[in-house]
């Protein structure tokens, strides 16, 4: 069978209709089609998922004509798991082509992109085939990922910021990952390397490998915005969020998956799985935002607005904005420091909720209890080596409504 009649614009309505009144039909959270790439030992193994487009609590309409598509082509998806993975055949492309039958002419530049992945793909069946390296992929709950598509449609939502940092459930990724040489943006089976070694080495063809890992590099799946500047791609991990105006310099940087910016930031350490920093900050040279596995006993790290951590610091505690943590200082939530009371009354001053009994001359905090001040200044007494904390000369502005 096949889809045929649609016309106009209000057929393609009424088909969308009609589907989504399917018994147990349910709107994706996420959805596309991407080009796979298989195993060079075992073909049934996906190694990599590339999406050019990005469906996410969007574009519904698109979703249900290629839940039609693919009814008309024999392959009935299941709404009952958390995700639906399957091959794209040649009659779910011919099928999905006459649905969008209005909105071919139209589908150019930023409108109708999932018409226009559909129209790539009637050329690549009609000119070279389409084998089995496409696959589409159904998100109806954001459940454990059960497959390595569903795994980099997720992390696509993080890196083009559709879905905000630490949303997503990205438990077992690991787990369904490849382990897998990277050359350029291939992926290669190390048992495939093992296994022809010899040869490629005697033969001279051996690949320029770059990295040996489970997540490939941000830059091999996202553009990122006109202003950000990423000048070592091998600095940022895919599953990171960079937002525009964010530059991460070589040398100790690097951004790992589910962790970013949300503004422009200067990043020149080490921003752990599940940190974000706000818009203003600087991640110093060598410093060093701990992530939920690496001591800050599984509490997220966000860093506020025009935040400074000095050179080769070290932050397990979330900050506030206008903070700075000077140079060489590690600030965990165990670490001892000390506040005049001079400095707590201006302390208190940008952070009203602050309570602490009146009467003391120096008051004495582990870092937990000041996670999430704003203009806080970490120092260190260059005699007694003590930590001590001063209200910070950075502007901070607090939302009125708030405070």
């Amino acid at each position: 069978m096949a889809i045929k009649g649609i016309e106009t614009k209000e057929a393609f309505a009424k088909l969308v209709e009609k589907t989504k009144a399917k018994s147990g039909y349910k709107d994706p959270i996420g959805f596309g089609v991407a080009r796979v790439d298989r195993g060079q030992l075992t073909p049934s193994k996906i190694l990599q998922a590339s999406f050019p487009v990005v469906n996410w609590n969007e574009n519904f309409g698109s979703a249900a004509v290629f839940v039609a598509a693919l009814d008309e082509a024999g392959i009935e998806v299941d709404f009952s798991g958390s995700e639906f993975v399957c091959d794209v055949k040649k009659k779910f492309v011919k099928n999905a082509m006459a649905a969008f039958e209005p909105f071919l002419e139209e589908a150019m530049g930023d409108a109708h992109k999932n018409v226009q992945v559909i129209q790539h793909l009637d050329f690549i069946a009609q000119n070279e085939g389409l084998e089995k390296d496409f696959r589409l992929v159904f998100l109806f709950e954001d459940a454990a990922p059960k497959s390595v598509e569903a795994v980099y449609l997720k992390l696509y939502a993080l890196s083009t910021g559709k879905a905000p940092l630490r949303s997503l459930n990205l438990s077992g990724a690991f787990g369904v990952l490849e382990n897998v040489a990277w050359s350029m943006n291939v992926p290669i089976e190390l048992a495939w390397l093992r296994e022809n070694e010899i040869e490629m080495k005697l033969d001279g063809t051996f690949p320029v490998i770059e990295g040996v890992d489970k997540f490939p590099r941000f830059l091999q799946h996202v553009i990122p915005a006109d202003n950000t500047r990423i000048l070592d791609a091998s600095k940022v991990r895919m599953g990171a969020q960079l937002a525009a105006g964010t530059t991460v310099m070589p040398g100790a940087s690097y951004i790992n998956f589910n962790a970013g910016t949300t503004g422009p930031v200067m990043v020149e350490g080490r921003i752990s799985s599940s940190a974000i920093v706000g818009a203003g900050s600087d991640v110093g040279g060598g410093a060093s935002i701990l992530g939920v596995l690496s001591g800050t006993n599984g509490n997220p790290v966000s860093i506020g607005k025009n935040t400074l951590l000095g050179a080769n610091s070290v932050t397990g505690i979330p900050l506030g904005d206008g903070c700075i943590v000077d140079a060489g200082i590690a600030i965990l939530e165990g670490t001892k420091v000390s506040i005049s009371s001079a400095q707590m009354e201006k302390i208190k001053e940008v952070n009203p909720e602050f309570e602490y009994v009146l009467g003391e001359e120096t008051y004495v905090f582990k870092g937990l209890d000041l996670a999430g001040f704003h203009g806080l200044h970490f120092r260190q007494d260059s005699i007694t080596g003590a930590l001590k904390v001063f209200r910070s000369q950075r502007e901070v502005v607090l939302n009125s409504e708030l405070h």
